[in-house]
């Protein structure tokens, strides 16, 4: 008897499963979890662990790929890093409590994702997007030599549009314009950027999909938001380009936070944007000479720029967040708009709590991820019998990506608290070291605590029974969020 069409469909779904099954055991080198939460739902939900599968589990070709990156980035940056270890070992620790640790903490930083140093920094952040968007459009404008953005979300709208229009007419003024995007974030056409284009500037996709009009792919999205002028000046953080990010979106006021960095800092953002242009164009842009001025020091941040992706053999996002929980003497103030860590976060910030170390995550009241909304509130959840506090931000929502410790260090920059962002984006995150910086960190966390609401053990127990089953939902699917 023939076989119609529906059953051949599901064979072949069923021998897709059994292969990435096998494929999963034998040659991935997934997390025991992890790995068993994709072959349990392969197993039990056949089309839609194919479909899953499909959208969020796809690992095929990525160490290959991305390890030629990797190495890449290594040789250049190798000479770099082998001065910036010796000029640490030379100066070592000069004995005062507070120093010790943030000396630990560069030296992993420098040792496990090659993060260079740079002193004398002037640092300034931004919390609402009006201001960010003034302070990089008067960036722009002002540019003399060239322009380098790297951006996640480029939306098609009047942001978008003033942004692209901007760099347009710098490129017709001679200066050198450079725009990378990823692909899944951008919005824009292609026939939006052609006047940028004829103008001489140069636009460009990371890590583009093989059929460009249809992707499946959800995973290895370049993240980063970073803007470079003139390689004096570089901006990051949370915000992508659109008028959501405005506050004009669906989910009302956005609460975000990102940092311009004045002085040699800049030029670490620098570093990363060629790094990743030079893997996306294979243009060989050099990291000497024109695009590393060397302007004299006037600021008094320390600065490290840190980051992450599957093109890293280990872990810095996570190891970095891990680190600065654990030299916490007095508190750790977090906001992330999700929160859905691994078992190390979770028992770093649990431990840390039981020590009596004041520690307060700040996240959204409202999803504009449901699933990951509701694991959120679930992992949040958890950590309120050890003492670690839960605040939901009221006023609009909270994209803001950042952690400050005991008026010491902060961090600002693109990677959630989630597993996405420890291993499955390109991440970017800027480390502080500037006491006077981490207290304004502090006291911004501190006038937002007025527009939250504590998420008290009282409240949470009363949850619905729906609200509870979609937490558990959530929480079982969270490790392939």
């Amino acid at each position: 008897m023939a076989m119609d069409l529906g059953q051949l469909v599901l064979y072949i779904i069923i021998a897709f499963d059994v292969g990435a099954i096998l494929y999963i055991v034998f040659f991935e080198r997934r997390e025991p979890g992890n790995a068993t939460v994709w072959i349990l739902t392969l197993v039990i939900f056949p089309i839609l662990g194919f479909i899953l599968y499909l959208l969020f589990g796809q690992h095929y070709f990525k160490e290959k790929k991305f390890a030629l990156k990797a190495r890449g980035d290594r040789e250049t940056l190798a000479g770099l890093v082998k001065d910036q270890k010796e000029a640490l070992e030379r100066a070592g620790i000069d004995g005062k409590c507070e120093r010790e640790p943030l000396v630990q903490t560069m030296n992993l930083l420098l040792a496990n994702n090659q993060s260079l140093i740079s002193e004398k920094n002037e640092v300034r952040s931004f919390v609402t997007g009006r201001d960010k968007f003034d302070a990089l459009l008067e960036a722009i404008r002002g540019a003399k030599d060239h322009i380098h953005m790297e951006y996640y979300i480029i939306r098609d709208d009047e942001l978008g549009r003033e942004i692209v229009a901007a760099l347009t007419e710098k490129a017709r003024e001679g200066v050198e314009v450079r725009l990378l995007y990823d692909a899944l974030g951008n919005r824009i056409p292609a026939e939006g950027y052609k006047a940028l284009k004829d103008a001489g500037g140069k636009v460009a996709v990371f890590y583009r999909s093989l059929i460009p009009a249809v992707t499946l792919r959800i995973n290895y999205h370049d993240h980063r938001k970073i803007a470079v002028i003139d390689g004096t000046i570089g901006f990051l953080g949370g915000f992508n380009i659109g008028e959501e990010y405005l506050g004009k979106g669906p989910l009302g006021f956005w609460r975000d936070t990102a940092v311009e960095i004045r002085g040699r800092g800049a030029g670490l953002l620098q570093l990363r944007f060629i790094l990743d242009w030079n893997y996306a164009t294979k243009e060989g842009l050099a990291v000497t000479g024109r695009y590393f001025p060397l302007p004299p020091g006037q600021g008094s941040s320390t600065v490290q720029v840190v980051s992450g992706g599957p093109d890293n053999e280990w872990n810095p996002i996570k190891e970095q967040y891990l680190k600065l929980i654990s030299i916490a003497k007095k508190h750790v103030y977090i906001q992330t708009p999700y929160f859905v860590p691994d078992p190390a976060i979770m028992s770093a910030l649990r431990i840390a709590a039981l020590s009596g170390i004041d520690v307060r995550i700040m996240i959204p009241n409202k999803p504009d991820h449901p699933l990951v909304y509701w694991a959120t509130t679930s992992f949040a959840g958890e950590l309120l019998d050890a003492g670690v506090r839960t605040f939901t931000y009221d006023n609009g929502f909270i994209h803001a990506k950042t952690i400050t410790v005991d008026d010491l260090v902060s961090s600002i920059g693109t990677a959630n608290w989630d597993i996405r962002s420890f291993r499955l984006n390109f991440e970017t995150n800027a480390v502080i070291y500037d006491a006077k910086f981490a207290e304004q960190q502090r006291r911004h966390f501190e006038d937002d605590l007025k527009l939250s609401t504590e998420l008290t053990k009282e409240r949470y127990a009363k949850r619905s029974v729906v609200v509870r089953g979609k937490e558990g939902i959530a929480r079982l699917f969270s490790s392939v969020l």
